[in-house]
Protein backbone atom coordinates (compact mmCIF):
# COMPACT_ATOMS: atom_id res chain seq x y z
CA UNK A 1 0.00 0.00 0.00
CA UNK A 2 2.92 2.34 0.66
CA UNK A 3 3.77 2.32 -3.07
CA UNK A 4 0.35 3.68 -4.07
CA UNK A 5 0.12 7.32 -5.10
CA UNK A 6 -2.56 9.74 -3.91
CA UNK A 7 -4.41 9.27 -7.23
CA UNK A 8 -4.38 5.48 -6.72
CA UNK A 9 -5.99 5.89 -3.31
CA UNK A 10 -8.55 8.28 -4.73
CA UNK A 11 -9.32 5.85 -7.57
CA UNK A 12 -10.01 3.13 -5.00
CA UNK A 13 -12.31 5.54 -3.14
CA UNK A 14 -14.21 6.27 -6.38
CA UNK A 15 -14.61 2.53 -6.97
CA UNK A 16 -16.25 2.21 -3.54
CA UNK A 17 -18.46 5.22 -4.31
CA UNK A 18 -19.48 3.44 -7.53
CA UNK A 19 -20.38 0.27 -5.62
CA UNK A 20 -22.34 2.42 -3.15
CA UNK A 21 -24.20 3.99 -6.09
CA UNK A 22 -25.22 0.56 -7.41
CA UNK A 23 -26.40 -0.41 -3.94
CA UNK A 24 -28.30 2.90 -3.66
CA UNK A 25 -30.33 1.89 -6.73
CA UNK A 26 -31.41 -1.21 -4.80
CA UNK A 27 -32.54 0.99 -1.88
CA UNK A 28 -34.46 3.25 -4.24
CA UNK A 29 -36.27 0.27 -5.76
CA UNK A 30 -37.18 -1.05 -2.30
CA UNK A 31 -38.64 2.34 -1.33
CA UNK A 32 -36.12 2.92 1.49
CA UNK A 33 -37.90 0.37 3.68
CA UNK A 34 -34.65 -1.01 5.09
CA UNK A 35 -32.39 0.51 7.69
CA UNK A 36 -29.34 -1.06 6.02
CA UNK A 37 -25.85 -0.18 7.23
CA UNK A 38 -24.07 -1.52 4.14
CA UNK A 39 -24.29 1.80 2.29
CA UNK A 40 -22.94 3.69 5.30
CA UNK A 41 -20.02 1.26 5.63
CA UNK A 42 -19.19 1.53 1.91
CA UNK A 43 -19.09 5.32 2.06
CA UNK A 44 -17.13 5.23 5.32
CA UNK A 45 -14.49 3.02 3.70
CA UNK A 46 -14.45 5.28 0.64
CA UNK A 47 -13.98 8.33 2.84
CA UNK A 48 -11.02 6.64 4.55
CA UNK A 49 -9.25 6.09 1.22
CA UNK A 50 -10.30 9.57 0.07
CA UNK A 51 -8.75 11.11 3.19
CA UNK A 52 -5.50 9.20 2.71
CA UNK A 53 -5.34 10.47 -0.87
CA UNK A 54 -5.74 14.09 0.22
CA UNK A 55 -3.17 13.74 3.03
CA UNK A 56 -0.62 12.16 0.68
CA UNK A 57 -1.21 14.93 -1.87
CA UNK A 58 -0.81 17.63 0.78
CA UNK A 59 2.45 16.19 2.11
CA UNK A 60 3.89 15.61 -1.36
CA UNK A 61 3.36 19.25 -2.36
CA UNK A 62 3.89 20.73 1.13
CA UNK A 63 0.67 22.75 1.00
CA UNK A 64 -3.11 22.60 1.24
CA UNK A 65 -4.17 20.45 -1.77
CA UNK A 66 -6.62 22.86 -3.42
CA UNK A 67 -4.70 24.34 -6.35
CA UNK A 68 -6.28 22.81 -9.46
CA UNK A 69 -9.57 21.30 -10.66
CA UNK A 70 -8.63 17.75 -9.62
CA UNK A 71 -7.84 18.86 -6.09
CA UNK A 72 -10.88 21.16 -5.90
CA UNK A 73 -13.21 18.35 -6.99
CA UNK A 74 -11.71 15.88 -4.52
CA UNK A 75 -12.02 18.45 -1.72
CA UNK A 76 -15.70 19.11 -2.48
CA UNK A 77 -16.39 15.36 -2.60
CA UNK A 78 -14.57 14.82 0.69
CA UNK A 79 -16.67 17.56 2.31
CA UNK A 80 -19.90 15.95 1.09
CA UNK A 81 -19.03 12.43 2.27
CA UNK A 82 -17.73 13.66 5.64
CA UNK A 83 -20.91 15.67 6.26
CA UNK A 84 -23.02 12.66 5.27
CA UNK A 85 -21.16 10.37 7.66
CA UNK A 86 -21.85 12.85 10.46
CA UNK A 87 -25.57 12.96 9.58
CA UNK A 88 -25.60 9.18 9.14
CA UNK A 89 -24.78 8.65 12.80
CA UNK A 90 -28.49 9.39 13.31
CA UNK A 91 -30.44 6.43 11.96
CA UNK A 92 -33.19 8.59 10.47
CA UNK A 93 -30.73 10.44 8.22
CA UNK A 94 -28.68 7.44 7.09
CA UNK A 95 -30.39 7.18 3.73
CA UNK A 96 -29.00 10.54 2.65
CA UNK A 97 -26.20 8.30 1.42
CA UNK A 98 -28.47 6.83 -1.28
CA UNK A 99 -28.67 10.34 -2.76
CA UNK A 100 -25.09 11.37 -1.95
CA UNK A 101 -23.42 8.28 -3.46
CA UNK A 102 -24.21 9.13 -7.12
CA UNK A 103 -23.00 12.70 -6.53
CA UNK A 104 -19.73 11.43 -5.02
CA UNK A 105 -19.24 8.94 -7.84
CA UNK A 106 -19.87 11.59 -10.49
CA UNK A 107 -17.49 14.05 -8.85
CA UNK A 108 -14.87 11.33 -8.55
CA UNK A 109 -15.06 10.29 -12.20
CA UNK A 110 -14.87 13.95 -13.24
CA UNK A 111 -11.86 14.62 -10.98
CA UNK A 112 -9.93 11.65 -12.40
CA UNK A 113 -9.82 13.16 -15.89
CA UNK A 114 -6.04 13.56 -16.55
CA UNK A 115 -6.33 17.08 -17.93
CA UNK A 116 -7.63 18.40 -14.59
CA UNK A 117 -4.52 17.52 -12.56
CA UNK A 118 -2.05 20.03 -13.95
CA UNK A 119 0.27 22.44 -12.15
CA UNK A 120 2.11 25.51 -13.24
CA UNK A 121 5.75 26.18 -12.34
CA UNK A 122 4.64 27.04 -8.80
CA UNK A 123 1.43 26.58 -6.79
CA UNK A 124 -1.35 29.04 -7.55
CA UNK A 125 -2.25 29.34 -3.86
CA UNK A 126 0.88 29.52 -1.74
CA UNK A 127 0.04 31.97 1.08
CA UNK A 128 -1.87 30.67 4.16
CA UNK A 129 -4.66 33.22 3.63
CA UNK A 130 -5.07 32.12 0.01
CA UNK A 131 -5.19 28.44 1.03
CA UNK A 132 -7.80 29.27 3.66
CA UNK A 133 -9.79 31.18 1.04
CA UNK A 134 -9.77 28.14 -1.24
CA UNK A 135 -10.61 25.74 1.60
CA UNK A 136 -13.56 27.80 2.86
CA UNK A 137 -15.09 28.26 -0.60
CA UNK A 138 -14.76 24.55 -1.38
CA UNK A 139 -16.28 23.67 2.00
CA UNK A 140 -19.15 25.98 1.07
CA UNK A 141 -19.71 24.10 -2.19
CA UNK A 142 -19.69 20.85 -0.21
CA UNK A 143 -22.44 22.22 2.07
CA UNK A 144 -24.39 23.39 -0.99
CA UNK A 145 -24.00 19.92 -2.51
CA UNK A 146 -25.43 18.26 0.58
CA UNK A 147 -28.25 20.81 0.59
CA UNK A 148 -28.98 19.76 -3.00
CA UNK A 149 -29.07 16.13 -1.85
CA UNK A 150 -31.53 17.05 0.92
CA UNK A 151 -33.62 18.92 -1.66
CA UNK A 152 -33.74 15.78 -3.82
CA UNK A 153 -34.83 13.76 -0.78
CA UNK A 154 -37.59 16.32 -0.15
CA UNK A 155 -38.91 15.97 -3.71
CA UNK A 156 -38.75 12.17 -3.51
CA UNK A 157 -40.66 12.07 -0.24
CA UNK A 158 -43.22 14.59 -1.50
CA UNK A 159 -43.80 12.54 -4.64
CA UNK A 160 -44.29 9.36 -2.61
CA UNK A 161 -46.78 11.11 -0.33
CA UNK A 162 -48.82 12.13 -3.38
CA UNK A 163 -48.63 8.88 -5.34
CA UNK A 164 -47.96 6.16 -2.78
CA UNK A 165 -48.82 7.09 0.79
CA UNK A 166 -48.16 3.57 2.07
CA UNK A 167 -44.64 3.56 0.60
CA UNK A 168 -43.95 6.98 2.14
CA UNK A 169 -45.23 5.81 5.52
CA UNK A 170 -43.03 2.70 5.49
CA UNK A 171 -39.91 4.49 4.28
CA UNK A 172 -37.14 5.51 6.67
CA UNK A 173 -36.85 8.96 5.07
CA UNK A 174 -37.31 11.98 7.39
CA UNK A 175 -40.48 14.07 7.24
CA UNK A 176 -40.87 16.88 4.72
CA UNK A 177 -40.60 19.46 7.50
CA UNK A 178 -37.33 17.99 8.74
CA UNK A 179 -35.88 17.73 5.22
CA UNK A 180 -36.82 21.35 4.55
CA UNK A 181 -35.13 22.42 7.80
CA UNK A 182 -31.97 20.46 6.92
CA UNK A 183 -31.81 22.04 3.47
CA UNK A 184 -32.30 25.51 4.96
CA UNK A 185 -29.56 25.06 7.58
CA UNK A 186 -27.07 23.60 5.12
CA UNK A 187 -27.70 26.50 2.77
CA UNK A 188 -27.06 28.98 5.61
CA UNK A 189 -23.81 27.25 6.59
CA UNK A 190 -22.64 27.15 2.99
CA UNK A 191 -23.46 30.81 2.44
CA UNK A 192 -21.50 31.90 5.54
CA UNK A 193 -18.49 29.82 4.45
CA UNK A 194 -18.68 31.19 0.90
CA UNK A 195 -18.90 34.77 2.16
CA UNK A 196 -15.87 34.31 4.43
CA UNK A 197 -13.98 32.66 1.58
CA UNK A 198 -14.70 35.53 -0.81
CA UNK A 199 -13.67 38.11 1.80
CA UNK A 200 -10.34 36.31 2.30
CA UNK A 201 -9.90 36.08 -1.45
CA UNK A 202 -10.42 39.81 -1.81
CA UNK A 203 -7.85 40.43 0.92
CA UNK A 204 -5.31 38.19 -0.84
CA UNK A 205 -5.97 39.96 -4.14
CA UNK A 206 -5.41 43.35 -2.49
CA UNK A 207 -2.07 42.24 -1.09
CA UNK A 208 -0.87 40.57 -4.29
CA UNK A 209 -2.38 42.80 -7.00
CA UNK A 210 -3.19 46.03 -5.15
CA UNK A 211 -6.97 45.81 -5.81
CA UNK A 212 -9.90 44.12 -4.08
CA UNK A 213 -11.65 43.19 -7.32
CA UNK A 214 -10.64 42.42 -10.88
CA UNK A 215 -12.72 41.59 -13.99
CA UNK A 216 -11.59 37.99 -13.79
CA UNK A 217 -13.86 35.14 -14.94
CA UNK A 218 -13.65 33.22 -11.65
CA UNK A 219 -14.26 36.34 -9.54
CA UNK A 220 -17.30 37.37 -11.61
CA UNK A 221 -18.62 33.79 -11.49
CA UNK A 222 -18.08 33.54 -7.71
CA UNK A 223 -20.04 36.70 -6.99
CA UNK A 224 -22.81 35.56 -9.34
CA UNK A 225 -23.04 32.27 -7.40
CA UNK A 226 -23.03 34.23 -4.14
CA UNK A 227 -25.96 36.34 -5.39
CA UNK A 228 -27.87 33.23 -6.49
CA UNK A 229 -27.62 31.68 -3.05
CA UNK A 230 -28.43 35.00 -1.37
CA UNK A 231 -31.60 35.16 -3.48
CA UNK A 232 -32.56 31.63 -2.40
CA UNK A 233 -31.99 32.47 1.27
CA UNK A 234 -33.98 35.72 1.10
CA UNK A 235 -36.87 34.03 -0.73
CA UNK A 236 -36.92 31.19 1.80
CA UNK A 237 -36.79 33.60 4.76
CA UNK A 238 -39.65 35.69 3.39
CA UNK A 239 -41.81 32.64 2.71
CA UNK A 240 -41.20 31.32 6.28
CA UNK A 241 -41.20 27.80 4.86
CA UNK A 242 -39.74 25.88 1.97
CA UNK A 243 -41.50 23.66 -0.52
CA UNK A 244 -40.90 22.04 -3.87
CA UNK A 245 -39.90 25.34 -5.51
CA UNK A 246 -37.24 25.91 -2.85
CA UNK A 247 -35.98 22.33 -3.24
CA UNK A 248 -35.80 22.70 -7.02
CA UNK A 249 -33.99 26.04 -6.61
CA UNK A 250 -31.36 24.52 -4.31
CA UNK A 251 -30.81 21.56 -6.64
CA UNK A 252 -30.73 23.72 -9.77
CA UNK A 253 -28.28 26.22 -8.31
CA UNK A 254 -25.86 23.50 -7.24
CA UNK A 255 -26.16 21.86 -10.67
CA UNK A 256 -25.21 25.22 -12.20
CA UNK A 257 -22.20 25.45 -9.86
CA UNK A 258 -20.97 21.99 -10.80
CA UNK A 259 -21.48 22.49 -14.54
CA UNK A 260 -19.78 25.89 -14.73
CA UNK A 261 -17.11 25.66 -12.01
CA UNK A 262 -14.46 24.22 -14.32
CA UNK A 263 -15.28 26.71 -17.11
CA UNK A 264 -14.77 29.69 -14.83
CA UNK A 265 -11.53 28.15 -13.57
CA UNK A 266 -10.16 27.59 -17.07
CA UNK A 267 -10.98 31.15 -18.12
CA UNK A 268 -9.52 32.69 -14.96
CA UNK A 269 -6.15 34.40 -15.29
CA UNK A 270 -5.73 34.33 -11.50
CA UNK A 271 -6.73 30.73 -10.75
CA UNK A 272 -5.34 29.28 -13.99
CA UNK A 273 -2.40 31.50 -15.04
Amino acid sequence: MSGLTDRNFFLLAVVLYGIATVYAVFLWRRGFRQDNRILYILLLAGMGLHTIAMIKRGFSFQRCPVTNLYEASTFVGWTVVTAYLAFGLVRRFRFIGAFAAPLLFGLGVFALMPELDKHGPEPIFHAPAASLHASLTLLAYGAFGLAGVAGLMYLTQERDLKLNKLRAALAFLPSLQRLDAITWRLLQVGFVLLTLGLILGAGWLKREKGVYLKPDAKIVWSFFVWLMYLTLLVARARAKRGGRNFAWGVMGTFAFVMLTFWISNVWSGIHNP
